[in-house]
């Protein structure tokens, strides 16, 4: 893989202020994070099972307690850096990032968790809160179906949002891998976060074509800053 620790490691990390969620006023309320959790039960399926479809930095760290994985596919959603701008966690006012999601078109391959039924609403609602940070008008998770060698399963995935203004899925790959080679956010550069995805992608198997060059395109980005480029 080209994009590397040491190439990452030339973005200028995150400077600010940690935990800058706190007092926002855009922040959802407890409310709103209890009817989103049970709009999404309403769609489970009769087994009760709550699997979560992870294709990003859920696979890698999914901060949540699950009691299986397996290798899965979705069929209609492809991978895309298409929600923009980042100004928290990988991202700033100053360096905007752009945020991987789903979008419509071909098929991703990533990992399903299965949740513990004796755990399942407290991990879920953890995958809620991270996704969710500020104020929603509905979740952006749906219920899909995801083939695994075991079987299909039916499982939550977050997607993006076509209705919402952070929804950018026709920007120039130009622009994308600048963000990409540039932005920074109090849980690490965006760069870091393209190269640990396709790296776990890459250990399990899973070769995504797109995310292959977005990060030869960040590498080569880099390493031409590098030379002063």
């Amino acid at each position: 893989m080209r994009l590397t620790e040491e190439l990452t490691a030339l973005v200028p990390p995150f400077s600010g202020e940690s935990g800058r969620l706190a007092g926002r006023s855009d922040l959802p309320t407890e409310a709103e994070y209890a009817a989103a959790m049970a709009e999404l039960m309403a769609g489970a399926p009769p087994s009760g099972e709550v699997w979560i479809f992870a294709y990003g930095s859920l696979i890698w760290n999914p901060e949540f307690d699950y009691a299986e994985e397996r290798l899965g596919v979705v069929a209609g959603w492809r991978r895309s850096f298409c929600i923009g701008w980042v100004r928290l966690y990988r991202g700033t006012p100053e360096r905007p990032g752009i945020a991987l999601g789903l979008q419509g078109g071909g098929s991703c391959k990533g990992v399903v968790f299965r949740l513990a039924p004796e755990t399942l609403v407290e991990n879920l609602a953890r995958v809620v809160r991270r996704e969710h940070p500020v104020r929603f008008d509905r979740p952006h998770m749906r219920w899909v179906t995801a083939r695994t060698e075991a079987g299909p399963v039916r499982a939550l995935v977050v997607i993006a949002d076509r209705s919402h203004p952070a929804f950018l899925p026709d920007l120039p790959e130009e622009v994308v891998v600048e963000a990409l080679a540039s932005a920074a956010g109090e849980r690490g550069t965006s760069a870091d976060y393209l190269r640990s995805t396709v790296e776990h992608l890459e250990a399990r198997g899973i070769h995504d074509r797109y995310l292959w060059r977005m990060q030869e395109l960040v590498a080569e980005r880099l390493e031409r800053g590098a030379r002063g480029g």
